[in-house]
């Protein structure tokens, strides 16, 4: 547990206040490759009530409708929720916190959760309210990034940061961001919150960026913890960072394309 998980969330919220259309250029296309995944392990099917928990952009959201679903997309931030209404018509969607999510007992056959939980200060609660917002029988996944020894694209800016900058800049004090990359942490916060029979698979993802600077971009304009971390470094250490990720690159790059192996767990498990 975090000393101040409120200071962690207000800096999280405000990030993704600034970057909703950076976030949906820079990851939409790779956060989207688990989607499949998500529903399938919830065995969504057409008419079940489905909840998309810190739905983001709303790609998951949208496509449980598209499979039939009745659905609400919640997410903490205003500026998320005003993009995910924007490009996905139709579907409803509105503020709330994964945390504590404005949601009667028991009300859905189904949740999701698509890489929000490495970005909330109190990921436990989370996983409770998963589970009491579901019905008896009802199905909960979410998705994390495997370890950045496999997630190329974090093992490579990690490194630049060890290397050249300062890791232990004065940010907000969150939990480890790789911590459910581990699948025996997935299954044991799972059986915490209560559910049972808990499975974690792993997803192949690749993520097709701009060659050069593409992944510098993605990860200073694009997200928040990794962005705050890049930021805060001075503009001469920024530099050597940024020319260490270029030269990592090069055996990534194809013409001008950098293809990097980004793989993801999807966890899951049933409410009794």
């Amino acid at each position: 547990m975090i000393r101040d998980p409120e200071k962690f969330r207000s800096f999280e919220l405000a990030g993704w206040q600034e970057i909703p259309t950076g976030y949906h250029d820079a990851f939409g296309p790779l956060t989207t490759q688990t989607i499949d995944s998500l529903l399938d392990a919830v065995r969504l099917k057409k008419g079940m009530k489905f909840l998309d928990i810190a739905s983001g952009p709303g790609y998951v959201a949208a496509a449980a409708a598209k499979r039939g679903a009745t659905v609400l997309g919640v997410d903490f931030s205003a500026a998320m929720v005003a993009h995910a209404r924007r490009i996905h018509s139709g579907v409803e969607f509105r503020e709330g916190d994964a945390e504590e999510l404005p949601c009667g007992n028991a009300l859905f056959d189904a949740a999701a959760m698509n890489f929000g939980i490495l970005h909330l200060g109190q990921p436990e609660k989370a996983l409770l309210e998963a589970h009491r917002i579901l019905r008896s029988g009802g199905r909960f996944a979410f998705s994390v990034w495997a370890k950045p020894e496999e997630t190329i694209g974090f093992g490579i800016v990690l490194r630049a940061v060890e290397l050249h900058g300062e890791p232990r800049v004065k940010l907000p004090e969150g939990p480890p961001f790789f911590r459910y990359s581990d699948p025996d942490e997935c299954t044991q916060g799972l059986i915490a919150a209560g559910f049972e029979s808990p499975a974690v698979n792993k997803v192949k993802q690749r993520w097709r960026l701009p060659a050069g600077d593409g992944l510098f971009n993605a990860m200073k304009d694009s997200t928040v913890r990794t962005a705050g971390l890049l930021r805060a470094q001075k503009p001469a250490v920024l530099e050597k960072i940024r020319a260490e990720m270029r030269g990592a690159l090069v055996k990534y790059t194809k013409g001008e394309v950098v293809e990097l192996p980004m793989p993801a767990w999807v966890a899951s498990g049933t409410k009794s």
